[in-house]
């Protein structure tokens, strides 16, 4: 008997609802799928107001823990063959609550030397979250073995808007009647239950070596170049801005919500006038850029984590 333990924390319920999906060609009678839900002692809301959202911000990226209710004994006391960990992106990030988890001590006795695949579902920005997580999963022995991104594939500026409609509003519609819905379509969130196949084939004959490469060819993961350098530029700059409003005292203080308020305009900002013009530099470079754009593209859709 295979044992599997899907690990997740979806506010929206759109995460289960993929790995749901993704898990359906798990069911056999020689595979037994357990599903855990990461619980923090202090639960984030859904939806967001604004004011939580974007305080969330520094301990969000910073990566800083919190605390978390523990698993279930029998989940903790089982030796697992394959971890399936789906998770969100919060400020170019995992989100807090897989991040506090895969820092504990239970992630570090469920997932050392096991095989993981990874299943991200966010609006587009996912490269650097998982180059996070790769190190966050090295860091506990796990050994990453498959990702799958599914993604929000309207245009950037629009999926800003239809996005944040969501999160602010809990309602998962067409934003004025005129918008896209917001998220990862319904249509690919319902085809995910094909990557389910190549998953279940590598578990029953434990070899996982080519597991990433047939993903790949069935399109679990996209790599756009122009997002790679957006990725790369807002770390850097959330990265000064994190590191400045941490030292303003916790969430909630007066004093760091006026940084919090001036960090909220710098992101307005950030995405409606500095995007365009890294945009425009990307286009210039392209080409005598070409190469390299190819080379990362090849280690982004990979489970590989470069030494650095």
């Amino acid at each position: 008997m295979k044992e599997v333990l899907v690990v997740y924390y979806s506010q929206t319920g759109q995460l289960l609802d993929i790995l749901k999906n993704i898990t359906s060609k798990l069911h056999d009678e020689e595979i037994n799928l357990t599903f855990y839900e990461i619980s923090p002692e202090t639960d984030f809301d859904f939806p967001w107001t604004q004011e939580k959202f974007y305080d969330t911000f520094p301990e969000s990226f910073l990566q800083l823990p919190s605390k978390l209710h523990a698993p279930r004994p029998e989940i903790l006391n089982k030796k697992y063959d394959l971890v399936i960990l789906g998770y969100q992106v919060w400020y170019l990030t995992p989100s807090i609550p897989l991040n506090s988890f895969l820092k504990s001590d239970f992630a570090k006795k469920i997932f050392d030397k096991t095989p993981v695949v990874t299943v991200v579902a966010c609006r587009n920005m996912w490269i650097q979250a998982q180059e996070k997580m790769k190190r966050l999963l090295d860091n506990i022995n796990a050994k990453l073995v498959g990702h799958i991104a599914l993604v929000d594939k309207h245009i950037n500026h629009i999926s800003v808007i239809t996005i944040s409609h969501w999160m602010f509003s809990g309602r998962k519609d067409k934003f004025l009647g005129i918008f896209p819905k917001p998220g990862v379509s319904d249509k690919d969130i319902l085809e995910a239950t094909k990557f389910g196949s190549p998953i279940k084939e590598t578990l029953l004959t434990n070899n996982y070596t080519q597991l990433q490469e047939n993903l790949i060819l069935m399109n679990a993961v996209h790599i756009n170049p122009f997002l790679v350098l957006t990725d790369k530029r807002g770390n850097v700059l959330f990265s000064k801005w994190a590191n400045l409003i941490i030292k303003k005292g916790g969430p909630g203080n007066p004093k760091r919500l006026k940084w919090i308020g001036l960090f909220k305009y710098y992101l307005l900002f950030a995405i409606w006038v500095i995007a365009p013009i890294v945009f425009i530099v990307f286009l210039l470079t392209y080409f005598p850029t070409y190469q390299k754009r190819r080379k990362e593209k090849e280690y982004y859709s990979s489970v590989f984590l470069k030494d650095n």
